[in-house]
């Protein structure tokens, strides 16, 4: 069981962060914001995928129309990403932003900070201080502190001001390409502040390399309690985030809102085709949204334990597979036909498991 760090709570709309509330999991469109009907199509996507708050993007003025209609019908709370123009901020405000993301580095004078900061107490919402390595406090760039420090720096001394002024109602990230400046940031910031943290390793990369290096630097966070949402930066279609977020909470078993498959790597002793076999069962089990755990396993040396040990699993031998449910041996079955007998009885547990919530 991991012991998660306590901090202070803030509300995004309906969806709370810190204080014990679950980890909740995020990602940020990637369409015209101006375009408000393609950028709420990908807000439902997002949402069907898991995702439980949206960040969009408010580059320049023109895109405010289209950001309030987006908050007006988004499923979703939305957070209004700003850079340089404070007076976007502001209006963001007006149009009914559930949050604030402002990087005070790039925002402009500190009068101008206050100025969002005033806009966001009077709308009751949070503000998120995220602190890049492309953009840390002016008084930090240039010293020959490690990375991490510089980041870690930069935030404290925003949220000490910010705090300073009274609005307390913060989340804070503190991101890097890298995955142990990340890591060492947010150490340092879990050691110093009350406040909710966002985590995630930005510029991560494309779908492999992004996946890896947010799993190891997510991971390790999480592992170690720190963390109060999460997003996975990747150069690729934004629901390919959420995915990767939710496979990384279900690792930690810390949320899950999807079956777990467990499947073995194959090896000379498998004699069924197993990776098309597996790759099946997982793009049928997407679409469901119970936890239980579904075991595809090749041969005679694991099989059965880990089939026996799932809620449904197929212990392959010689052309066959032998289907278990809950421990016991239900049948044996070809291989043509192993896929669907799995699948059958697992959308049978899915059913019971369903009515039985209800």
């Amino acid at each position: 069981m991991i012991e998660r760090r306590h901090t202070r709570q803030v509300a995004v709309g309906s969806v709370k962060i810190g204080g014990g509330a679950p980890i909740a999991v995020q990602s940020m469109t990637n369409t015209d914001t101006r375009d408000s009907a393609a950028t709420l199509a990908q807000i439902t996507r997002l949402a069907e995928a898991g995702c439980e708050i949206v960040r969009v993007a408010i580059p320049h003025a023109d895109a405010l129309p289209g950001f309030g209609e987006i908050c007006s019908a988004s499923p979703l709370p939305v957070v209004a990403d700003i850079h340089f123009d404070h007076r976007l901020a502001i209006e963001a405000t007006r149009l009914g932003a559930a949050k604030l993301r402002i990087n005070p580095g790039n925002i402009g004078s500190i009068d101008r900070v206050d100025a969002v900061i005033e806009a966001a107490g009077e709308a009751g919402i949070p503000v998120r201080i995220g602190v890049n390595a492309g953009s840390l406090a002016a008084e930090y760039e240039d010293r020959d502190w490690p990375l991490a420090e510089k980041l870690f720096a930069s935030a404290v001394s925003f949220c000490e001001h910010i705090a300073g002024r009274g609005f307390e109602d913060l989340v804070v990230s503190a991101k890097a390409s890298s995955v142990n400046a990340t890591v060492d940031s947010y150490r340092l910031l879990a050691n110093a502040l009350p406040y909710p943290l966002h985590i995630g390793v930005t510029e991560a990369g494309t779908s492999l390399s992004g996946t890896v290096k947010s799993s190891v630097g997510l991971g390790i966070l999480l592992a170690e309690g720190i963390g109060d949402t999460l997003r996975v930066s990747l150069t690729a279609d934004p629901a390919e985030e959420v995915t990767v977020g939710w496979e990384i909470l279900a690792a930690l078993d810390i949320r899950r809102r999807s079956p777990e498959l467990v499947s073995c790597p194959t090896c000379g002793r498998c004699e069924v085709d197993m990776v098309p076999i597996a790759q099946e069962v997982e793009r049928r089990l997407r679409t469901m949204r119970t936890p239980v755990k579904v075991a595809v396993m090749g041969c005679a040396v694991n099989g059965p334990g880990e089939a026996r040990d799932a809620d449904v699993g197929i212990a392959s031998g010689k052309g066959v597979g032998l289907l278990f449910r809950h421990g016991q041996v239900i049948r044996k079955v070809p291989e043509a036909e192993i896929v669907e007998a799995l699948m059958a009885e697992v959308e049978a547990l899915d059913r019971e498991l369903s009515q039985g919530a209800k």
